[in-house]
């Protein structure tokens, strides 16, 4: 082995002929540029066409199309203004003559009411003036039996009816009241002075003999003693259903009558016992 063997070599390495026929090749193309550039650059210089650009011309059926269609949409915007104030005209006129309508019929319940109100307050005082005299009658036949001796078991007229009352006028006092209140209004809770129901009319009427009643219709009916109604003496207290449960009560006034409460339609009239026959009776006096 050479001792040099190891020295690399510092010769140029060989070209291949590839490589070397590209170089000419890309050279070859530079220098023919050159030439074609100069060549143009001495020829002499062509004058630039200028170039126009056309507009679009507007159809003249399309600016009439246009023109329609702005027309109609102002069109439609007046209609539409148009009928919203019509509409709303109309609602007024109908809310106005609701009010009308409504302020007529108040009026007219008003003066209905004003007339049954009228007309009830003249019953009232018609009755009141009847019950007064038949107290006064009462009264002046009580002391004319007295002074013949008849006793304290005397018959007198009250009003419509015959009542026989003891000598302490409590009962006259119970069936002169209910009489009195003939005629008023009945509404469910009344104690009076304008309108009762039957336990209540029943209550207020015992109160003017100084005797204090339960307020319900079921107490009342349990209240004193079973009399049978074939035995009644004014102001015993009439029922309707059983004893204790009963669902109406109303106060016997002679006579084969009785005093009651019955109803909103009909109020506090005076009855005959077969005008609806009651179940029972008690007796507190």
């Amino acid at each position: 082995m050479s001792h040099t063997a190891h020295i690399p070599s510092h010769r140029k390495p060989r070209r291949s002929a590839s490589k070397l026929a590209v170089r000419a090749g890309v050279a070859g193309g530079v220098l023919s540029t050159l030439a074609m550039a100069g060549t143009a650059s001495a020829s002499p210089a062509e004058p630039v066409a200028e170039t126009t650009l056309e507009m679009p011309v507007l159809n003249l059926d399309l600016a009439a199309e246009v023109s329609s269609a702005v027309t109609t949409a102002a069109e439609n915007t007046r209609s539409a203004a148009v009928e919203g104030e019509l509409n709303a005209q109309e609602e007024s006129a109908r809310t106005g003559a609701a009010a009308e309508a409504k302020q007529a019929k108040e009026a007219a319940q008003k003066k209905a009411d004003e007339e049954k109100k009228a007309k009830e307050e003249a019953d009232r005082k018609a009755e009141a003036e009847r019950a007064s005299r038949a107290a006064a009658r009462t009264s002046l036949q009580s002391t004319s039996g007295s002074g013949s001796g008849s006793g304290s078991g005397s018959t007198s007229q009250q009003g419509v009816g015959t009542v026989t009352a003891p000598a302490t006028g409590s009962a006259a006092a119970i069936v002169n009241f209910a009489r009195a209140q003939v005629g008023k209004a009945y509404v469910m809770g009344g104690t009076g002075p304008s309108s009762f129901d039957c336990s209540g009319l029943v209550q207020a009427a015992y109160r003017q003999a100084g005797i204090s009643l339960p307020r319900m219709s079921q107490a009342q009916s349990s209240s004193g003693t079973s009399v049978s109604l074939s035995a009644l003496q004014p102001g015993d207290i009439l029922y309707w259903g059983s004893r204790g449960s009963a669902y109406h009560v109303a106060i016997y006034v002679g006579g084969g009558k009785f005093v009651g409460a019955q109803n909103p339609s009909t109020g506090i009239v005076e009855r005959s016992l077969s005008y609806d026959k009651p179940t029972g009776a008690v007796r507190v006096l």
